[in-house]
């Protein structure tokens, strides 16, 4: 496919919108013209009926003309068209004339001009005829018609052709050129921009003086491309980040395998074989979770807000749903895993799936860092929307509160085998929900509180509810 062409495109476009200015001026200096000329021949015809008008004198009782031949000879010579004239009577009938001219299919009012167009022997005439009050006869109408070929009027308009068409096209050279090099001019500076941005570094965002020295209508092309540098730049710096926390989180594990692995295999000892491969059972649970909640995160961070599977959830339900996975967890710790909901469903648009994980990183986290013989508490109010996890471990302090939602951050000192990405998995969906995560200390006994508390607009209207898949 033809790649479409901005140089191209304005070319065509300037060039059909002047040829179409230049042909309807045209077409306007034409018809000015020939109104003007036919105008000019008009009222040489109409000062010429009345000429004939005024010659109209009483005779015998009766409107006659009488011109001498001299006279006449002068009033009928052109050297281009031939003359015609008729003067008639409505009593009467025609009393002076050259040839028979016929009359206007319009009613002539007295002392006006009518023109109009017929033909006398097969040849195209003008005519102009006045209808006057008969001097003699006060109740009788004079028509008096004068006429004339049209070769003079077609010469008129072939000369202003010969004239204005030339003059059309010459214009139409100039202006088409001029264009041209108007277009050719302002678009090279697409070309220094485009030579300036090949040898940019991408790292970097754009000086400040190639975006205020650039034309107007380019700024905010060059701000857009500012801006996609930055977050491109932010993204691979994240991207780097995330790979060599998610390196050296998976060192550890790993080494820790293949260490006891080789151990597992050089003991002869049952019993210190079978604590070698505890040890190893240890290290690949922790490199399963791990894995499981890297695919957490990079699947919370492709869902764009446009491709996530909106629906109506219950959230009391999937809560209740996801906890059943988290008791067994709980009772090898000795902790007491509870729910505090409303009995009525508390409805939200949310991704599924992505919350179900939400709900399992948090309480997952609880778990892992609550005391021992403790209780993990998870809480659903319905005004305004809101899930909280409480636990009982230590509390974290409001320092490193904002330290902990990111990604491999950990305390010093932290019980527990975490690796740092469960708090940073919740706030990446809860941003995907347009929802915020809150940390606090536990409202009700030493520990911590965990809220993501849901935006209001998120709540389904009551006909659209959707009963939990």
């Amino acid at each position: 496919m033809r790649s479409s062409s901005l140089y191209r495109r304005l070319l065509v476009r300037l060039w059909v919108a002047l040829s179409l200015v230049l042909l309807i001026g045209a077409f306007g200096a034409f018809a000015a013209a020939r109104h003007i000329g036919a105008f000019v021949h008009d009222r040489w015809l109409y000062d010429s009926a009345m000429t004939l008008a005024q010659q109209i004198k009483p005779k015998a009782g009766r409107a006659a003309l009488e011109i001498p031949n001299a006279a006449m000879e002068m009033f009928e010579w052109d050297t281009v068209d031939h003359v015609f004239e008729q003067v008639r009577s409505r009593r009467h009938g025609a009393f002076f004339g050259n040839a028979t001219i016929p009359l206007p299919a319009s009613p002539l009012l007295l002392d006006q001009p009518y023109f109009y167009d017929a033909t006398v022997g097969h040849r195209p005439i003008r005519i102009v005829a006045v209808a006057m009050q008969n001097p003699v006869e006060p109740e009788d109408v004079l028509i008096v018609q004068v006429a004339e070929t049209t070769l003079k009027r077609q010469a008129l308009v072939a000369e202003i052709l010969l004239y204005v068409v030339p003059l059309q096209l010459l214009l139409l050279v100039l202006a088409g050129f001029a264009t041209w090099l108007a277009v050719r001019s302002s678009l090279r500076v697409f070309d220094e921009i485009a030579a300036d941005l090949a040898g940019h570094d991408p790292d970097t965002p754009l000086a400040t003086a190639q975006i205020d020295n650039a034309p107007a209508e380019i700024k905010p092309l060059l701000q857009s491309l500012n801006q996609l540098i930055g977050n491109l730049a932010e993204a691979q710096q994240t991207q780097s980040r995330f790979i060599a926390n998610a390196a050296h989180q998976l060192r550890t594990p790993l080494a820790t395998l293949q260490v006891q692995t080789e151990r597992a295999l050089r003991e002869a000892d049952p019993v210190r074989h079978r604590e070698a491969l505890a040890h190893v059972k240890v290290a690949l649970e922790r490199s399963s979770h791990l894995a499981r909640q890297l695919l957490t995160l990079a699947r919370s961070e492709r869902s764009a807000a446009s491709a996530l599977q909106m629906s109506a959830v219950d959230l009391t339900q999937l809560a209740r749903d996801e906890l059943e996975g988290w008791v067994d967890a709980a009772d090898a710790r000795g902790i007491d895993l509870g729910l505090e909901a409303p009995a009525d469903a508390v409805e939200l648009i949310a991704e599924r799936h992505l919350l179900r994980e939400l709900i399992g990183n948090l309480v997952d986290n609880a778990i892992r860092y609550g005391a021992a013989g403790g209780a993990v508490t998870v809480g659903i109010t319905p005004a305004p929307v809101s899930l909280y996890v409480d636990n009982d471990g230590e509390a974290i302090p409001p320092a490193e509160r904002p330290l902990v939602l990111e990604r491999f951050y950990r305390r010093a000192d932290t019980q527990g085998e975490g690796c740092g990405l469960g708090l940073a998995i919740a706030q990446e969906i809860a941003g995907r929900h347009r929802a915020t995560v809150e940390i606090a200390d536990n409202p009700h006994r030493p520990g911590t509180r965990v809220t993501v508390r849901f935006n209001a607009s998120d709540r389904p209207p009551a006909d659209a509810l959707a009963a939990p898949a």
